[in-house]
């Protein structure tokens, strides 16, 4: 609201719309993805006004001169960083707070048991044995909070952070797993302002 000219950025979009979702008639939608990924896309859900879909390997921070964030920017990622090492995500959030001060950066993690199950049928598929050095976060102002002190990193949990289970339509079966979700596996939401 404060930002109503904001650039609102989807990482590693994929067929996602929530840049539509959230679209307020003003702001300017980019979503980025694999050049595979943005040319199906194009096919399927072609740019719309004042939105752009941006071939690129999110680790290759060239991509960055293409976002306008003359009016705020709000990056967003959902599911991605799961295939990306720490220190890729530690560079790339480095990038984004030398590049975008004012902004922020909103995206899932969860802790290295909940990483390990997510991982365990492409990780088996690639060939890869140590699971240990993908992006996994327990206390995310703790962790990420170290890598620069420009991060200012909250959390809530991903399942119990949004939705009041004490409301009688929830039941017990799901109330279990968003227990054992946020608490077992520290699924979260992670905001980072820069």
């Amino acid at each position: 609201k404060g930002h109503p000219n904001a650039a609102v950025v989807n990482l590693g979009c994929g067929l996602d719309n929530t840049g539509r979702t959230c679209d307020n008639g003003r702001c300017k939608i980019y979503n980025l993805d694999f050049p595979d990924v943005i040319a199906l896309r194009q096919q399927l859900l072609p740019a719309g006004d004042r939105e752009q879909n941006i071939p690129c390997d999110l680790k290759d921070t060239a991509w960055f001169s293409k976002i306008d964030a003359s009016g705020g920017v709000v990056f967003f990622a959902s599911g991605v960083f799961y295939y990306f090492l720490t220190q890729q995500v530690r560079e790339l959030v480095r990038g984004m707070a030398d590049a975008f001060p004012g902004g922020v950066l909103v995206f899932d993690a969860a802790n290295r048991t909940a990483v390990k199950m997510i991982a365990k049928t492409w990780l088996r598929t690639a060939n890869i044995k140590d699971v240990g050095a993908y992006f996994a976060v327990s206390d995310a102002a703790k962790e990420i909070g170290t890598w620069d002190s420009r991060l200012q990193v909250t959390s809530r949990g991903y399942m119990l952070g949004y939705n009041d289970l004490r409301d009688p339509s929830v039941g017990g079966f799901f109330r279990f797993l968003a227990r054992v979700g946020d608490n077992g596996m520290k699924m979260q939401i992670v905001k980072i302002r820069f």
